[in-house]
């Protein structure tokens, strides 16, 4: 049945699509959470490190160069695969030919990044990183594009959009569990024998396999051609960029969502030395950390879809920035509160899920519009560009906020002598404030206005 005569979407394709989602966030926190540490582990880790922790020019490391280095395939990758998905005239649709295409790469490159060559300190274990990096990202970027394309294409109202945005966004959440459950999975390996390595490799293995078999969902559970709304574009690369940056309400979008995934990554990739460092607890606390974290931000996502749906979600995403800032400061200050550290480490999780179930919602639902009206504006359908854009800014955004965290590491990341993990909160009071200043300037209720008018449509 073609998609402009349905009524809603079928439960089985919002149900695979955000299954896939939540594959991809499996890989996308994996990198984040366990890079760094895995490779530049405290002394209070079992793990010997893997690359240098000598500095070169005064603040950068190995682990920060070659973080930075592999985004850099984005930089290419994001606009050509946006570009061939939006022009696609593919049997199977534009979308699900390249998420067949980069589940599996993408799941073992992962698994390969933390099976380096070398068993110890080694310049072929950073060249190992760089050369398994570029097969990741193009993988990755491969699947991730034209997934949170999907979300426009297949949403046919704000309402049905947000609705698909909060779904993907769920399995988004179980994905960081997922990830997070490594350190656990590890000590359970470790428990039966293995040696140290062994038990963390085995866990990436397990995490790994599972984010695959669940990225392959979406490919045999949407018929794309039938429920898609949008069709193949013939706009060029060079035009659809133009079109994608030139958009006013796009700009205070994208500067925003930078911020938040700076910092998000900061948080991720600092977890575990929070816990192990500055509260002196068991590297396994990370994963019932972060299930009570995602626990929380599902009691809060029908709140947050009915707020949306009734109120300005500008507000709420201002507001989420508020709290996310208070949180990072929070951080400065671990260990030294009178409570036990365990609390403490509670308290920072269940904060931080209020803005985390705001901003893991939201967003997507609000660049699905910018998407839908820049298409009825200009008559050009580049939503995968639009995606494009975000999901680049967003890798940029994490790989900055992992290289900022590594840099602050040089300044102390042991058991007294923490200094770079408590600046790591400064680091993000001061990125989610700026988020909240710049997004004061997204002009919402004018979106919404101009797209109700352009679709004959009400809010």
């Amino acid at each position: 049945m073609p998609a402009t005569e349905l009524q809603h979407l079928p439960r089985r394709a919002v149900v695979g699509l955000s299954i896939g989602h939540g594959g991809m966030s499996v890989l996308v926190n994996l990198i984040a959470i366990l890079l760094v540490f895995f490779y530049l582990p405290p002394a209070s880790a079992e793990l010997p490190p893997r690359v240098t922790d000598r500095t070169f020019f005064a603040v950068l490391n190995a682990i920060v160069l070659v973080a930075a280095a592999g985004r850099l395939t984005d930089a290419i990758t994001d606009p050509l695969i946006a570009v061939f998905s939006d022009r696609s005239e593919h049997r199977r649709g534009r979308r699900i030919p390249f998420m067949t295409i980069g589940a599996v790469p993408a799941a073992v490159a992962t698994a390969l990044i933390f099976v380096p060559p070398v068993s110890r300190v080694s310049g072929w274990n950073i060249i190992w990183l760089l050369g398994i990096q570029i097969v990741l990202y193009v993988a990755l970027t491969a699947y991730v594009t034209p997934a949170f394309s999907l979300v426009a294409d297949l949403g046919r109202t704000p309402a049905e959009r947000l609705d698909l945005a909060t779904w993907t966004s769920v399995a988004w959440a179980i994905g960081i569990v997922v990830a997070a459950s490594t350190p656990f999975l590890a000590a359970v390996l470790a428990a039966a024998g293995l040696t140290p390595i062994q038990s963390w490799q085995g866990a990436v293995v397990i995490v790994c396999v599972i984010a695959g078999v669940t990225m392959m969902v979406p490919t045999f559970t949407i018929d794309e051609p039938a429920l898609s709304r949008s069709s193949p574009s013939a706009t060029p690369l060079r035009a659809s960029l133009r079109l994608v940056l030139r958009n006013e309400f796009f700009r205070y979008y994208l500067a925003a969502d930078f911020a938040y995934f700076f910092g998000l990554a900061i948080i991720q990739t600092g977890l575990l030395y929070y816990v192990t460092v500055l509260l002196e607890l068991d590297e396994a606390m990370t994963a019932p950390l972060l299930l009570l974290m995602v626990i929380v931000a599902l009691v809060l996502y029908p709140a947050v879809n009915r707020l949306a749906k009734r109120l300005n979600g500008k507000r709420l995403v201002i507001g989420a920035f508020g709290v996310a800032s208070a949180d990072f400061l929070g951080i400065v200050f671990l260990g030294h509160y009178p409570l036990p550290n365990w609390l403490q480490a509670v308290f920072l999780i269940i904060i931080f899920s209020v803005p985390f179930a705001i901003l893991s919602v939201l967003p997507q639902w609000i660049l699905t519009d910018i998407a839908e009206h820049a298409s009825e504006t200009t008559g050009t359908a580049t939503a995968a560009m639009f995606f494009a854009a975000r999901t680049f800014m967003q890798k940029i955004g994490q790989t900055v906020g992992v290289v900022c965290f590594a840099l602050l590491t040089s300044f102390g990341r042991d058991v007294g002598n923490d200094l770079g993990i408590r600046l790591s909160g400064l680091a993000g009071v001061v990125l989610y404030f700026t988020a909240a200043m710049l997004f004061r300037n997204f002009d919402e209720e004018r979106l919404q206005r101009e797209l109700a008018a352009l679709t004959g449509r009400r809010n």
